[in-house]
Protein backbone atom coordinates (compact mmCIF):
# COMPACT_ATOMS: atom_id res chain seq x y z
CA UNK A 1 0.00 0.00 0.00
CA UNK A 2 0.82 3.28 -0.69
CA UNK A 3 1.81 5.67 2.42
CA UNK A 4 -0.79 7.93 4.33
CA UNK A 5 -0.77 11.21 2.40
CA UNK A 6 -2.22 14.57 4.25
CA UNK A 7 -3.39 16.98 2.15
CA UNK A 8 -5.03 19.38 4.96
CA UNK A 9 -4.29 19.77 8.42
CA UNK A 10 -7.15 19.42 11.13
CA UNK A 11 -7.22 18.73 14.69
CA UNK A 12 -9.62 16.14 15.52
CA UNK A 13 -11.70 15.55 19.11
CA UNK A 14 -10.74 12.71 21.32
CA UNK A 15 -13.59 10.42 19.92
CA UNK A 16 -13.19 10.92 15.89
CA UNK A 17 -9.49 9.96 16.65
CA UNK A 18 -10.93 6.70 18.06
CA UNK A 19 -12.93 5.98 15.09
CA UNK A 20 -10.02 6.60 12.93
CA UNK A 21 -7.96 4.33 15.40
CA UNK A 22 -10.51 1.56 14.97
CA UNK A 23 -11.17 2.05 11.40
CA UNK A 24 -7.57 1.19 10.88
CA UNK A 25 -7.50 -1.86 12.98
CA UNK A 26 -10.29 -3.13 11.03
CA UNK A 27 -8.32 -2.35 7.35
CA UNK A 28 -5.25 -3.46 8.89
CA UNK A 29 -7.78 -6.81 9.76
CA UNK A 30 -8.82 -7.13 6.22
CA UNK A 31 -5.56 -6.26 4.38
CA UNK A 32 -4.02 -9.23 5.60
CA UNK A 33 -6.75 -11.56 4.27
CA UNK A 34 -6.02 -9.99 1.20
CA UNK A 35 -9.16 -7.86 0.83
CA UNK A 36 -9.69 -3.82 0.39
CA UNK A 37 -13.10 -2.34 1.72
CA UNK A 38 -15.33 -0.37 0.40
CA UNK A 39 -17.30 2.27 2.93
CA UNK A 40 -20.05 0.33 3.44
CA UNK A 41 -18.33 -3.17 4.60
CA UNK A 42 -16.44 -0.91 7.06
CA UNK A 43 -19.99 0.35 8.41
CA UNK A 44 -20.60 -3.14 8.82
CA UNK A 45 -17.47 -4.11 10.72
CA UNK A 46 -18.65 -0.58 12.71
CA UNK A 47 -22.09 -2.07 13.82
CA UNK A 48 -20.99 -5.48 14.25
CA UNK A 49 -18.49 -4.62 16.75
CA UNK A 50 -21.06 -2.51 18.58
CA UNK A 51 -19.20 0.75 17.96
CA UNK A 52 -21.39 2.91 16.92
CA UNK A 53 -25.30 2.40 15.83
CA UNK A 54 -26.82 1.01 13.05
CA UNK A 55 -28.67 4.28 11.60
CA UNK A 56 -28.04 6.38 8.05
CA UNK A 57 -27.05 9.19 10.01
CA UNK A 58 -24.33 6.92 11.75
CA UNK A 59 -23.35 5.72 8.30
CA UNK A 60 -22.86 9.43 6.79
CA UNK A 61 -21.02 10.28 10.10
CA UNK A 62 -18.11 7.65 9.62
CA UNK A 63 -18.04 8.40 5.65
CA UNK A 64 -17.36 12.09 6.90
CA UNK A 65 -15.28 11.09 9.28
CA UNK A 66 -12.88 8.76 7.38
CA UNK A 67 -12.89 11.02 4.59
CA UNK A 68 -11.47 13.74 7.19
CA UNK A 69 -9.09 10.94 8.27
CA UNK A 70 -7.51 10.41 4.76
CA UNK A 71 -7.24 14.59 3.59
CA UNK A 72 -5.56 14.69 6.70
CA UNK A 73 -2.62 12.22 6.78
CA UNK A 74 -3.96 9.18 9.44
CA UNK A 75 -5.75 6.43 6.83
CA UNK A 76 -4.48 5.37 3.42
CA UNK A 77 -5.90 6.06 0.32
CA UNK A 78 -5.40 2.90 -0.88
CA UNK A 79 -7.20 0.72 2.34
CA UNK A 80 -10.82 1.66 0.54
CA UNK A 81 -11.76 1.00 -2.30
CA UNK A 82 -14.86 2.57 -4.73
CA UNK A 83 -15.94 -0.58 -6.60
CA UNK A 84 -18.18 1.28 -9.08
CA UNK A 85 -16.00 3.87 -10.39
CA UNK A 86 -12.96 2.88 -12.31
CA UNK A 87 -10.89 4.29 -15.36
CA UNK A 88 -11.18 1.83 -18.05
CA UNK A 89 -8.13 1.60 -20.88
CA UNK A 90 -6.08 -0.45 -23.02
CA UNK A 91 -2.80 -2.29 -21.91
CA UNK A 92 0.70 -0.91 -23.51
CA UNK A 93 3.76 -3.10 -23.72
CA UNK A 94 7.45 -1.74 -24.28
CA UNK A 95 7.72 -5.04 -26.82
CA UNK A 96 5.97 -8.05 -28.11
CA UNK A 97 8.61 -10.19 -25.80
CA UNK A 98 6.84 -8.07 -22.81
CA UNK A 99 2.96 -8.95 -23.68
CA UNK A 100 4.34 -12.77 -24.14
CA UNK A 101 6.16 -12.90 -20.49
CA UNK A 102 2.88 -10.32 -19.21
CA UNK A 103 -0.09 -13.06 -20.52
CA UNK A 104 2.21 -16.18 -20.41
CA UNK A 105 0.46 -16.71 -16.64
CA UNK A 106 -2.93 -15.32 -17.85
CA UNK A 107 -3.56 -18.31 -21.01
CA UNK A 108 -6.32 -20.40 -19.78
CA UNK A 109 -8.43 -23.23 -21.53
CA UNK A 110 -11.30 -23.69 -20.93
CA UNK A 111 -11.50 -26.29 -18.14
CA UNK A 112 -15.39 -26.29 -17.40
CA UNK A 113 -15.89 -28.10 -21.26
CA UNK A 114 -15.07 -31.28 -19.76
CA UNK A 115 -17.23 -30.95 -17.02
CA UNK A 116 -20.88 -31.80 -16.18
CA UNK A 117 -22.10 -28.72 -15.50
CA UNK A 118 -21.13 -24.68 -15.85
CA UNK A 119 -21.49 -22.73 -13.29
CA UNK A 120 -21.78 -18.82 -12.95
CA UNK A 121 -21.98 -16.59 -9.59
CA UNK A 122 -24.62 -14.36 -9.79
CA UNK A 123 -24.23 -10.69 -7.06
CA UNK A 124 -26.90 -8.53 -6.92
CA UNK A 125 -24.88 -5.79 -5.97
CA UNK A 126 -21.37 -4.25 -7.71
CA UNK A 127 -20.11 -3.06 -4.52
CA UNK A 128 -19.14 -6.41 -3.99
CA UNK A 129 -17.68 -6.93 -6.69
CA UNK A 130 -14.07 -6.75 -5.83
CA UNK A 131 -14.72 -9.50 -2.92
CA UNK A 132 -16.19 -11.95 -5.49
CA UNK A 133 -13.76 -11.50 -8.31
CA UNK A 134 -10.81 -13.45 -6.22
CA UNK A 135 -12.42 -15.87 -5.42
CA UNK A 136 -14.38 -16.82 -9.10
CA UNK A 137 -10.71 -15.93 -10.69
CA UNK A 138 -9.23 -18.64 -8.58
CA UNK A 139 -11.77 -21.16 -8.98
CA UNK A 140 -12.20 -19.84 -13.03
CA UNK A 141 -15.83 -19.38 -12.65
CA UNK A 142 -17.31 -16.55 -14.25
CA UNK A 143 -19.37 -13.85 -12.06
CA UNK A 144 -22.09 -11.03 -13.07
CA UNK A 145 -23.05 -8.20 -11.25
CA UNK A 146 -27.23 -7.94 -11.40
CA UNK A 147 -27.33 -4.16 -10.10
CA UNK A 148 -30.56 -5.38 -9.03
CA UNK A 149 -32.97 -6.65 -10.88
CA UNK A 150 -31.25 -8.18 -14.09
CA UNK A 151 -32.46 -5.64 -17.21
CA UNK A 152 -33.92 -7.61 -20.35
CA UNK A 153 -31.31 -7.22 -22.18
CA UNK A 154 -29.07 -9.12 -19.89
CA UNK A 155 -31.07 -11.82 -18.98
CA UNK A 156 -32.04 -12.92 -22.70
CA UNK A 157 -28.28 -12.99 -23.86
CA UNK A 158 -27.77 -14.62 -20.41
CA UNK A 159 -30.26 -17.17 -21.37
CA UNK A 160 -28.98 -17.48 -25.39
CA UNK A 161 -25.50 -18.56 -23.26
CA UNK A 162 -27.15 -21.17 -20.83
CA UNK A 163 -28.83 -22.41 -23.19
CA UNK A 164 -25.73 -23.25 -25.43
CA UNK A 165 -24.05 -25.14 -22.42
CA UNK A 166 -27.24 -27.04 -21.77
CA UNK A 167 -27.18 -28.39 -26.22
CA UNK A 168 -23.57 -29.51 -25.46
CA UNK A 169 -25.31 -31.66 -22.65
CA UNK A 170 -23.97 -29.79 -19.55
CA UNK A 171 -25.92 -28.63 -16.85
CA UNK A 172 -25.69 -24.67 -15.93
CA UNK A 173 -25.76 -23.49 -12.31
CA UNK A 174 -26.01 -19.91 -11.22
CA UNK A 175 -25.26 -19.42 -7.35
CA UNK A 176 -26.88 -16.53 -6.18
CA UNK A 177 -25.95 -13.51 -3.42
CA UNK A 178 -28.26 -10.99 -2.58
CA UNK A 179 -29.46 -9.21 -0.11
CA UNK A 180 -32.35 -10.60 2.42
CA UNK A 181 -34.86 -8.39 1.95
CA UNK A 182 -38.30 -7.92 0.41
CA UNK A 183 -36.86 -7.57 -3.19
CA UNK A 184 -33.59 -9.40 -2.47
CA UNK A 185 -35.04 -12.65 -1.61
CA UNK A 186 -37.18 -12.41 -4.40
CA UNK A 187 -34.44 -11.66 -7.29
CA UNK A 188 -33.57 -15.74 -7.26
CA UNK A 189 -37.18 -16.57 -8.33
CA UNK A 190 -36.76 -13.63 -10.71
CA UNK A 191 -33.66 -15.15 -12.08
CA UNK A 192 -35.34 -18.82 -12.33
CA UNK A 193 -38.71 -18.11 -14.07
CA UNK A 194 -37.12 -15.61 -16.52
CA UNK A 195 -34.09 -17.49 -17.49
CA UNK A 196 -36.89 -20.09 -17.99
CA UNK A 197 -39.06 -18.62 -20.03
CA UNK A 198 -36.23 -17.54 -22.48
CA UNK A 199 -34.97 -21.26 -23.11
CA UNK A 200 -32.15 -21.76 -20.64
CA UNK A 201 -32.86 -25.16 -18.55
CA UNK A 202 -30.71 -24.83 -15.39
CA UNK A 203 -30.36 -24.75 -11.64
CA UNK A 204 -30.60 -21.49 -9.25
CA UNK A 205 -28.67 -22.16 -5.96
CA UNK A 206 -29.10 -18.94 -3.35
CA UNK A 207 -26.38 -19.22 -1.42
CA UNK A 208 -27.08 -16.22 0.60
CA UNK A 209 -28.01 -14.52 2.51
CA UNK A 210 -30.40 -16.83 4.01
CA UNK A 211 -31.80 -17.29 7.30
CA UNK A 212 -29.55 -19.94 8.51
CA UNK A 213 -26.54 -17.39 7.84
CA UNK A 214 -28.64 -14.52 9.66
CA UNK A 215 -28.97 -16.93 12.47
CA UNK A 216 -25.24 -17.67 12.68
CA UNK A 217 -23.39 -14.75 11.86
CA UNK A 218 -26.03 -11.79 13.45
CA UNK A 219 -25.55 -9.42 10.93
CA UNK A 220 -26.66 -5.93 11.65
CA UNK A 221 -30.47 -5.75 10.80
CA UNK A 222 -32.04 -3.23 9.05
CA UNK A 223 -35.73 -2.33 8.85
CA UNK A 224 -37.58 -3.56 5.57
CA UNK A 225 -38.80 -1.39 3.41
CA UNK A 226 -42.76 -1.07 3.92
CA UNK A 227 -42.86 1.29 0.02
CA UNK A 228 -41.56 -2.04 -1.46
CA UNK A 229 -44.68 -3.61 -3.14
CA UNK A 230 -43.34 -7.58 -1.77
CA UNK A 231 -42.74 -6.18 1.59
CA UNK A 232 -46.33 -8.08 3.08
CA UNK A 233 -44.84 -10.79 2.27
CA UNK A 234 -41.65 -11.10 3.14
CA UNK A 235 -43.68 -9.86 6.38
CA UNK A 236 -45.25 -12.68 7.13
CA UNK A 237 -42.63 -14.82 6.54
CA UNK A 238 -39.68 -13.37 8.20
CA UNK A 239 -40.70 -10.61 10.23
CA UNK A 240 -40.03 -6.63 9.87
CA UNK A 241 -36.05 -6.83 9.94
CA UNK A 242 -33.68 -7.19 6.97
CA UNK A 243 -29.99 -7.85 5.94
CA UNK A 244 -27.51 -6.90 3.74
CA UNK A 245 -25.30 -9.00 2.30
CA UNK A 246 -22.67 -6.48 2.19
CA UNK A 247 -22.48 -7.71 6.63
CA UNK A 248 -20.73 -10.50 5.94
CA UNK A 249 -17.30 -11.18 5.90
CA UNK A 250 -15.32 -11.40 2.54
CA UNK A 251 -13.42 -14.48 4.04
CA UNK A 252 -17.43 -16.24 4.51
CA UNK A 253 -18.92 -15.00 1.02
CA UNK A 254 -15.32 -16.51 -0.39
CA UNK A 255 -16.24 -19.86 0.99
CA UNK A 256 -19.46 -20.22 -0.05
CA UNK A 257 -18.21 -20.11 -3.57
CA UNK A 258 -15.47 -22.02 -3.01
CA UNK A 259 -16.86 -25.03 -1.49
CA UNK A 260 -19.97 -24.46 -3.52
CA UNK A 261 -18.03 -25.16 -7.37
CA UNK A 262 -15.79 -27.76 -5.73
CA UNK A 263 -18.41 -29.55 -4.98
CA UNK A 264 -19.73 -29.28 -8.35
CA UNK A 265 -17.03 -30.48 -10.62
CA UNK A 266 -14.95 -33.49 -11.29
CA UNK A 267 -11.85 -33.30 -9.90
CA UNK A 268 -9.79 -35.34 -12.13
CA UNK A 269 -11.06 -34.14 -15.31
CA UNK A 270 -10.20 -30.94 -13.85
CA UNK A 271 -6.60 -31.66 -12.82
CA UNK A 272 -6.08 -33.38 -16.02
CA UNK A 273 -7.17 -29.74 -17.97
CA UNK A 274 -5.11 -27.83 -15.56
CA UNK A 275 -1.57 -29.74 -16.44
CA UNK A 276 -2.60 -28.82 -19.83
CA UNK A 277 -3.27 -25.36 -19.21
CA UNK A 278 0.03 -25.27 -17.53
CA UNK A 279 1.74 -26.90 -20.46
CA UNK A 280 1.03 -24.03 -22.36
CA UNK A 281 1.48 -21.29 -20.28
CA UNK A 282 5.20 -22.98 -19.16
CA UNK A 283 5.27 -23.00 -23.17
CA UNK A 284 4.43 -19.07 -23.45
CA UNK A 285 7.08 -18.18 -20.72
CA UNK A 286 10.01 -19.81 -22.72
CA UNK A 287 8.71 -18.33 -25.70
CA UNK A 288 9.71 -14.66 -23.92
CA UNK A 289 12.75 -16.11 -22.44
CA UNK A 290 14.04 -16.57 -25.46
CA UNK A 291 12.35 -13.75 -27.41
CA UNK A 292 15.21 -12.93 -29.43
CA UNK A 293 15.50 -16.16 -31.12
CA UNK A 294 11.76 -16.25 -31.88
CA UNK A 295 12.80 -12.70 -33.87
CA UNK A 296 15.62 -14.14 -35.59
CA UNK A 297 13.69 -16.96 -36.35
CA UNK A 298 10.85 -14.59 -38.16
CA UNK A 299 12.99 -12.57 -39.53
CA UNK A 300 15.26 -15.04 -41.37
CA UNK A 301 11.72 -17.30 -42.64
CA UNK A 302 10.97 -13.54 -43.96
CA UNK A 303 14.49 -12.83 -46.06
Amino acid sequence: MSPRVAYIEKNFKVETLAIIDAANQIIDEYLAEGYQLTLRQLYYQFVARDLIENTQRSYKRLGSVINDGRMAGRIDWEAIEDRTRNLESLPHWRSPGHVVRAVANQFNIDRWASQEVRVEVWIEKEALAGVFERVCDEEDVPFFCCRGYTSQSEMWSAARRLARYSMQGQTPVILHFGDHDPSGIDMTRDIRERLNLFGAPLQVRRLALNMAQVDEFDPPPNPAKVTDSRFEGYLLEYGAESWELDALEPSVLADLVRSNVESLRDEALWDEATEEQEEGRRLLGEAADRWHEVVETLEAHDG
